[in-house]
């Protein structure tokens, strides 16, 4: 007997020992890297691509790049990505040919916003919105408008700041969090007219899911629909000064979601950030006057048809 429990405290020493050879190689490493797809794409650049380019940039990728000291997309701390995955900085995505995006191809533009490979084979942390499910004309509008000369992305040579992932971060990339494959077939856009699918369509590419639902360490970038709490709140990121602002319930839940928000209150609230008779939306939702009425209604009609979720959330408001 005491030769078998000996037997078995050696075994569970050299499982340990594994555990911990191999957290101490994650943690001394960079996030992974890949083998890079060549592709062959080439945008359609127009003065309309450009302007639906601005519109979603604006949206989707000005609140993480944005140098407010600058007022263009040079780069910034993200003090709202929570500690846990550690000092994260965005990257400059100006025109600028040695310290932005500049000297990248289309086709290695394309790439890392399908799959969130780099052009050097390294992954983009988790924190770096993936855009798998988006409209190939709005792929080709995003590129567009990085490729202009809008006082936005017009080369800036501002050195980018290296992130310090942390070892939880590194291990999500090692472990949980992979690279999503290539489109195989042409996405188109949503039908306007469809104001499920269009709304439905906003709120995923838009990653409006990815705040509101339950955290940012287990939401299903393929499959929305499918995150834990999808769309009911409580995800937990940080405002300027590094306090938690706990994300709204979305849900149609009549008592803890926007069961009782009318379509002119959640229109208010999106486009302007405008609650009736509360405190101003406060960073990190910002409002998107970029969206029209109809969107902003998409989005809201697309949110009454998700499985409502009982899950109050306390508001809270900094001053």
């Amino acid at each position: 007997m005491k030769k078998g429990f000996k037997i078995i405290g050696i075994g569970l020493l050299i499982i340990i020992a594994l555990l911990g050879l191999g957290a101490t190689y994650i943690n001394s490493n960079d996030l992974p890297s890949y083998e890079v797809q060549t592709i062959d794409f080439q945008a359609d650049i127009n003065p309309e691509s450009v302007a639906r380019g601005k519109k979603i940039v604006s949206m989707l990728c000005a609140s993480c790049h944005m140098n407010r000291e600058k007022g263009n997309l040079t780069g910034t701390q993200m003090l709202d990505a929570p500690s846990e995955f550690g000092v994260i900085y965005s990257q400059n995505i100006t025109n600028d040919k040695t310290h932005g995006i500049g000297d990248w191809t289309d086709s290695e533009i394309l790439y890392l916003l399908r799959t969130g490979i780099k052009r050097d084979g390294k992954y983009s942390p988790p924190y770096m919105a993936k855009l798998p499910h988006m409209a190939d004309d709005d792929i080709n509008a995003i590129i567009s408008f990085l490729r202009s000369d809008d006082p936005l992305v017009a080369a800036d040579p501002i050195p980018d700041q290296p992130s310090q992932p942390s070892f939880l971060t590194k291990i999500l990339c090692q472990v949980v969090m992979k690279p999503f494959p290539m489109p195989t077939e042409k996405i188109a856009m949503p039908d306007t007219t469809n104001v499920i699918e269009l709304g439905e369509y906003l709120a995923h590419n838009l990653d409006c899911f990815s705040c509101h639902s339950a955290d940012f360490k287990t939401n299903d970038f393929l499959n929305p629909e499918k995150s834990p709490g999808y769309f009911g709140g409580g995800n937990k990121p940080l405002n300027f000064e590094g306090k938690i602002v706990l994300t709204p319930n979305l849900t149609p839940d009549r008592e803890t979601g926007i069961g009782k928000m009318t379509e002119e209150q959640f229109i208010r609230a999106v486009r302007y950030g405008l609650k009736s008779g509360e405190a101003s939306l406060q960073y990190p939702m910002l409002p998107y006057p970029a969206l029209t009425d109809l969107e902003a209604s998409a989005i809201f009609k697309y949110l009454k048809t998700i499985p409502p979720i009982k899950n109050k959330v306390e508001r809270v408001v900094y001053d």
